[in-house]
């Protein structure tokens, strides 16, 4: 078994980021292949999971090596330039035929994350829009690198902005995982979380567990321990009932999460469990922040119930790894996502501004802006 505090000279290089900014990564491109930090193996080892090909991008997407809707979108990026390599190398000058193909399998591998279908869309419109000549890996691998870089640039930017909408010094509560690993580098709701902590505006994150996948527990709470944050977790029905702890001390000012799509009108789709944080919050006057880049925002999805809903394996929710919990015959429901009403959202943060108590009007003209 790997301990993920080991020293690793890949490990490290991967936490220290680029000269650029100071966030560290847990996806990168080395050697002509996307190497991804393997999420499920999280904290208890650390393995490296190298992706040659695009099918093996896509396998890695639906199996959750990678999850996070902004990393996601980053990872099908790079799938594209191993698409195009693979064409090449078959088809020579004639790449292009058949790789719409592969894009179209990439896309299908988490349906609910826009950023997937925003990144495919991307490197695609790039492909029809540009005229190469000669070999296409060195054109798609720089727009990939440009996604990664602009991801990253943008987390920071939304730390910033998320922050500053912190008016007193309190405890906030996250849900599922936001951060670093769900994203090129730093994270939405964690970017916040992180510059709120360094401002001395945020004293204590309090971590949902996040069932089934326990990302909130695995993933969550190993980044902020990294960072020396202090983390609290909580299994998640606890939340409404911490909320509404009188305690000066630990005055729950914020729920901080990221998302996985936004529609046009601002409803969000976020992990399951979402939802019911946003009831309790404005229950018990407790501010409730989105924080997701503005490729998270789909503008052809004008309302929540528009919005595709993945449903996994019901053995996830029966069994705790290999250890079955429920009783032989009993079914379960598996959304991995539900959607939380705009009307609950005070605000959603983008690296483009902050659009507060969000509607299809405000959400129109921050797109325009």
């Amino acid at each position: 078994m790997k301990n993920p505090n080991e020293a690793n000279p890949r490990k490290d290089a991967a936490m220290k980021g680029s000269a650029s900014d100071s966030a560290a990564r847990y996806l990168w491109w080395r050697d002509g292949r996307l190497d991804l930090l393997d999420q499920r193996v999280l904290p208890f080892r650390w393995e490296i999971i190298t992706c040659a090909t695009a099918t093996e991008v896509e396998n890695a997407i639906r199996d959750m090596v990678v999850r996070g809707a902004p990393a996601i979108g980053i990872s099908a990026a790079y799938g594209v330039v191993l698409a195009a390599r693979a064409r090449r190398r078959a088809r020579g000058g004639r790449w292009r035929e058949g790789i719409e193909e592969d894009l179209a399998r990439l896309g299908k591998a988490r349906p609910t994350a826009a950023n997937l279908a925003w990144a495919l869309e991307r490197m695609s419109s790039l492909m029809a829009s540009t005229d190469i000549d000669g070999d296409p890996e060195p054109i798609l691998l720089a727009e990939a690198k440009r996604i990664h870089e602009e991801d990253i640039a943008g987390n920071l930017e939304m730390g910033r902005l998320g922050a500053a909408l912190i008016e007193e010094p309190c405890a906030v509560i996250t849900h599922c995982n936001a951060g670093a690993l769900a994203t090129g580098g730093y994270g939405t709701a964690l970017g916040v979380i992180r510059h709120g902590f360094s401002e001395g505006k945020i004293h204590r994150v309090y971590a949902n567990e996040t069932r089934p996948w326990l990302q909130g527990a695995r993933l969550t709470a190993w980044e902020l321990a990294r960072d020396g944050i202090p983390v609290h977790l909580m299994v998640d029905s606890a939340s409404a009932f911490r909320m509404s702890s009188p305690k000066t001390r630990e005055r729950i000012g914020w729920v901080i999460v990221g998302a996985d799509r936004v529609a046009a009108n601002g409803d969000v789709a976020n992990k399951i469990g979402t939802y019911s944080l946003a009831i309790s919050a404005r229950r018990h006057g407790v501010g409730f922040m989105v924080v997701a880049p503005t490729s998270t925002i789909d503008r052809n999805i004008p309302h929540g119930e528009a919005i595709p809903i993945e449903t996994r394996a019901e053995e996830e929710v029966l069994a705790l790894g290999p250890h079955r919990i429920a009783p032989e015959g009993v079914a379960a429901w598996n959304p991995v996502f539900d959607v939380t009403p705009a009307s609950l959202i005070d605000a959603i943060v983008t690296e483009a501004g902050v659009i507060e108590r969000p509607d299809k009007e405000k959400i129109a003209a921050s797109m325009r802006e």
